[in-house]
């Protein structure tokens, strides 16, 4: 196993973007903020973009970070995945020094699952935040299975447990067993906002009448109003922190 940056490779770009997409539902790449950052996040944050490579250099998982300040607290957490991404470009180019690198994303190719390559990839980006000086690594995370339970606030999801303590969720677990803890929900990660016709073909669905609409892999229901032709997803996260060697267990 062998870990790269993006960067370094810009042959595999292609193939690290096929991993990314097939883990995430479309309508989650409509989300205006990321449009307008994530060049710039590619321009400044290249250290904290990794793939995971095979003996035979193919992709096999791959994660991304961003650098931002943050005191420490939970009422100074971001807003969600849309407010870490302006913090830390607006931050960065306003001359803000980082205090915190805040996981973004994390994929592992379908072929690839129960391999344990998602910890591997947070570990390397955790290992690239503490060289770099940063002193806290915070996730917004999407949790794998909040879509069964649209209609489920997050804070109430994130304290369902299993009989050994850890959370139902495996993603949460994942992070759990790299020794997280849960600081609270990100009620306003993401907003997406389209047309009826933009989330018909977005999600295969057909949206007759106004109504607040389970969708599959959405993890809030979506609000679509006929009458002004537009859609929208709120989409709510959950705030976690890695207690790593420079934070007070």
């Amino acid at each position: 196993m062998k870990i790269v940056t993006r960067v370094d490779h810009p042959e595999l770009q292609e193939e690290a973007a096929t991993v990314f997409r097939e883990r995430w539902p479309e309508f989650i790449f409509h989300d205006d903020v990321p449009k307008k950052y994530l060049a710039r996040v590619e321009e400044h944050f290249s250290f904290f973009d990794v793939m995971a490579l095979d003996d035979d250099g193919a992709v096999v998982a791959g994660g991304w970070g961003v650098p931002l300040a943050w005191d420490g607290t939970v009422a100074d957490l971001p807003s969600g995945y849309d407010g870490a991404l302006v913090r830390a470009v607006e931050g960065h180019e306003g001359g803000r020094e980082a205090t915190t690198l805040s996981f973004m994303a994390a994929a592992v190719g379908s072929a690839h699952d129960k391999r344990g390559l998602a910890a591997v990839v947070l570990r390397e980006l955790t290992r690239r935040a503490y060289s770099k000086g940063l002193v806290h690594v915070i996730a917004p995370l999407r949790p794998t299975w909040k879509h069964r339970y649209p209609t489920v606030p997050m804070s109430e999801y994130a304290s369902w447990t299993r009989a050994d303590g850890l959370s139902i969720d495996p993603w949460i677990r994942t992070h759990q067993r790299m020794g997280a803890r849960i600081l609270g929900p990100a009620t306003e990660s993401m907003v997406i906002a389209g047309t009826v016709a933009e989330w018909e073909s977005w999600t295969g669905m057909v949206f007759p009448v106004t109504y607040d609409y389970v969708v599959p892999d959405a993890l809030n229901l979506v609000r679509v109003d006929v009458g002004q032709d537009r859609g929208v997803y709120v989409e709510e996260n959950l705030w976690v922190q890695h207690m790593g060697p420079l934070e007070v267990r």
